[in-house]
């Protein structure tokens, strides 16, 4: 299975890529350890995870998660939420529903009786259905996370509807994008980004071809 998994891999996967299995990282103090599942590219660690967490964990007091309430979409192996729990944050992790139980496994497996709040996990198909199942009124985060969700696929749009969804004017919501670019669809959804929200661009890493920006709505 794991070789068929291998072959499924497309040519714009990430050049910097974790084994299939089980990967280990230390972040905010504790041992975390992340199951990925062969199955879907959504469970699987991307470098921007990765690069969004190490920014996390180092700019604590330019991005102060504790007590704040913080929203992931295309959560995937959860690496990030783990993360974010750990430093302070009542999070809701979600994806698309197929994902949900290896998500749910690796966040209970790394934050239970270390932090503050249980993390929370939710189905979210993105442009779907958001008044009736995230509906503005009681639905407010003060941050909504993205790693590695622009890629080769087709919902792009969607995804962008996601975004504004939440981050719209007046709801005080910041958005914290890490991106790995890989082809011209990354380049165009970021100006598309860069029009709909106001952004600044917090870091960048060279090596991996990761930004990670910040971005608040227009108002």
């Amino acid at each position: 299975m794991a070789g068929e998994a291998l072959e499924r891999r497309n040519a714009w996967e990430p050049s910097v890529y974790y084994a299939l299995g089980k990967e280990s990282f230390f972040f905010a103090g504790h041992d975390i350890s992340i199951r990925e599942s062969l199955d879907t590219y959504g469970a699987l660690i991307w470098p921007g995870a990765v690069a969004l967490c190490q920014f996390l964990e180092n700019n604590q007091q330019q991005v102060n998660f504790m007590d704040k309430a913080v929203l992931e979409i295309g959560a995937g192996t959860g690496l990030l939420s783990v993360v974010a729990s750990l430093l302070g944050a009542w999070v809701t992790a979600t994806d698309v529903p197929d994902i949900l139980s290896n998500l749910t496994f690796n966040l209970l497996r790394n934050t239970k009786g270390r932090c503050r709040y249980t993390p929370q996990v939710a189905a979210l198909t993105w442009g779907q259905d958001l008044d009736r199942d995230f509906p503005y009124t009681s639905c407010r985060y003060d941050y909504v996370l993205a790693a590695d969700v622009v890629y080769h696929h087709d919902y792009l749009e969607q995804l962008m509807a996601t975004m504004q969804h939440f981050c719209r004017p007046g709801s005080g919501t910041t958005l914290l994008w890490a991106n790995k670019v890989r082809f011209q669809s990354d380049l165009r959804f970021t100006e598309s980004f860069k029009s709909s929200f106001n952004t600044t661009l917090l870091s960048e890493l060279p090596e991996e071809e990761v930004r990670i920006y910040k971005a608040t709505a227009k108002e």
